[in-house]
């Protein structure tokens, strides 16, 4: 399976999120793939705790594999080389947890029919080695969109099975960004089918994950003024409102995120340690993307329009 992890601005918990998800599939038993396809901020590394690759890595990274510099792109097997605590050691019943990460100093780049080419031979590659393959994708329509578009509308790719994550914030803005991204007149659906998808079928494959999403009735909000409280229930019926509207609404969530201190401030993962033991973050955030792993590779929340 093939998963694109898109958003259209910075800062939706995109790459901190499916990260996490890419970790809690490992922890179920996948042999899972993460590739770094952010080209212009290549940092996916730093989510799993392996620091040389914290702004990818010197040679051999992704824009150099796809750019034909490199015939291998560079792997880094996360339970042996990441430096968190809890990752050293693969946990008993686990699949593989695989990054391919970029370029140090790669960038976006434009592509070309050898680029493309490249990308679907990766895709061919990985899709047949690997249980779940998340494409981490830069924000916006970028180059790095526009590729994958490209390269799953070839022949070879085209009974692959693909998913795309649309993340988002829980905001106005975010929002209403998010359906400009997927339903817009240069969204993602339009470009898809300018190069060749089915509009029925790429929409089908496109859920999206409200990431940052404050619960008025949780305790980090019980001690708030009333009349902040009411106003923050009124803000959150707007938005799902606003979601509905713009068919961003239940039947195309796959999931939410709830407002999480440590994913805000550090952007790890999430393990049990942190949850059970030293109880930094929530057992509701861990929840959270436990729901979410397995909705994505649950056909019936696939199915529900």
């Amino acid at each position: 399976m093939l998963v694109f992890a898109a958003s259209d601005k910075g800062g939706t918990g995109r790459s901190v999120t499916s990260s996490n998800v890419a970790y809690r599939r490992a922890l179920a038993g996948d042999d899972v793939c993460y590739l770094d396809f952010d080209f212009g901020s290549p940092t996916a590394a730093a989510v799993f705790d392996v620091p040389g690759a914290s702004r990818g890595v010197a040679a051999g990274g992704l824009h150099s594999h796809l750019q034909g510099r490199h015939t291998e792109p560079h792997r880094i097997d996360v339970w042996a080389e990441s430096e968190h605590d809890e990752l050293r050691y693969r946990p008993t019943g686990s699949g593989r947890l695989v990054l391919l990460p970029g370029d140090r100093d790669g960038g976006e780049f434009a592509i070309g029919k050898d680029t493309v080419r490249r990308c679907v031979n990766l895709f061919l590659q990985l899709e047949s080695e690997f249980d779940v393959v998340v494409v981490d994708l830069s924000a916006g329509r970028s180059y790095a969109v526009d590729m994958v578009l490209e390269a799953t509308a070839q022949p070879e790719l085209q009974g692959a099975l693909s998913r795309w994550l649309v993340f988002h914030r829980w905001t106005h803005q975010h929002v209403i960004a998010a359906h400009g991204l997927v339903f817009g007149e240069r969204g993602i659906v339009a470009g898809g089918v300018e190069r060749g998808h089915d509009k029925g079928a790429l929409r089908d494959s496109i859920r999206f994950v409200r990431a940052a999403v404050p619960d008025p009735e949780s305790p980090l909000w019980s001690h708030v003024p009333l009349a902040q409280s009411e106003w923050m229930r009124t803000c959150d019926r707007d938005l799902t409102q606003l979601a509905a509207e713009l068919d961003l609404g239940y039947a195309r969530l796959l999931g939410k995120i709830p407002l999480e201190p440590v994913l805000q401030w550090r952007e790890q993962l999430i393990t049990d340690e942190d949850v059970l033991a030293s109880k930094v973050a929530g057992m509701a955030t861990r929840q959270a993307l436990e729901e979410l792993a397995a909705a994505l590779v649950d056909d019936e929340a696939w199915e529900r329009q």
